[in-house]
């Protein structure tokens, strides 16, 4: 199979798991969020500790810990990757998948607002336009909400940031998992220690099959990874970008079909503006890539 195909095919792969993660979560109840959370981290930093080793990446992960810059970038990561999977859990697991759809939709546009604000990065004409319908997509679904989407929101921006640290710090996706992972256990392995002490763990309370799928969090959360980091070595970052659509779409279809969550008409106006917004982001996107090979040919020539 040709590589461009088999990436394509990873890629898919990738965004398809993360889009069906709303069908993983809720197997894990009567566990809490946090306490899902941090068994994801435990078993997560074991699984990529595997991975490290089987790849042979030591070399790679000891330079990411004597690199101060790199390590504050990567902490910041971790932290904010905590933020994000918490917060998309707790959102599954109470009946707020479709907010959780939205947050990465809009994911993309929080990007580009986190580069104006934070690398003085300027937005071109039609981009301003996109960012104007997003602005008008939320408020619309504050008004029918009756507040402001914050799970979506927490989402975006967490992973807004999460993706900016990890671009800035510009290390492999393995080693960097594997460390940021690694920063955050002795904490996530405090908390159920603290939760096996008082007696209010649910690992292994519930039958060997939920302790199996609490331990399967780290294999869960390392395959996509896996997938994604192979496909973006195989395909090009425009295929990329309109891949990672998939996954919010079939959370989206998730909520709509299988959770069976409220579609009023005002939710309906809300989600389909941000869905122009993404499309005039699109538009002006390929139309600068566009540009910029044929200005990059001419000065070939």
């Amino acid at each position: 199979m040709p590589d461009p195909r088999r990436g394509l095919l990873l890629g898919a792969a990738a965004y398809a798991l993360w889009g069906g993660f709303p069908l993983y979560w809720p197997l894990l109840e009567p566990a809490g969020a946090i306490e899902i959370l941090a068994h994801r981290i435990v078993w997560s930093s074991i699984v990529m500790a595997i991975l490290i080793i089987v790849l042979r990446r030591g070399p790679q992960l000891r330079a990411l810990v004597s690199d101060r810059r790199v390590l504050a970038l990567l902490t910041l990561a971790a932290a904010t990757i905590t933020v994000n999977w918490a917060t998309f859990i707790w959102g599954v697991n109470n009946g707020r998948v479709l907010e959780t759809s939205l947050g990465y939709f809009i994911n993309p546009l929080v990007t580009v607002l986190l580069g104006v604000f934070l690398l003085g990065e300027r937005l071109r004409p039609l981009q301003w336009v996109a960012m104007g319908v997003a602005a008008t997509a939320v408020a619309v679904l504050t008004w029918d909400y009756g507040r402001p989407p914050y799970v979506a929101l927490v989402l975006a921006f967490s992973f807004g940031t999460y993706g900016l640290a990890k671009k800035t710090a510009d290390v492999g996706a393995v080693e960097s998992l594997a460390l940021e992972t690694a920063l955050l256990s002795p904490l996530a392995l405090a908390y159920i220690g603290w939760l096996v002490a008082t007696g209010a763990s649910n690992f292994g309370s519930h039958g060997s099959g939920h302790a199996l799928l609490m331990m399967t969090t780290g294999i869960v959360t390392a395959i996509p990874l896996i997938c994604f980091g192979a496909a973006a070595t195989r395909v090009s970052m425009v295929t990329l970008g309109l891949l990672q659509y998939l996954a919010p779409i079939l959370q989206f279809a998730l909520g709509v079909l299988w959770f069976h969550e409220a579609m009023p008409p005002g939710r309906w106006a809300g989600f389909a503006l941000v869905w122009v917004a993404l499309a005039l982001f699109m538009i002006e996107a390929t139309s600068r890539n566009r540009q910029l090979r044929l200005a990059v040919a001419a000065s070939a020539v």
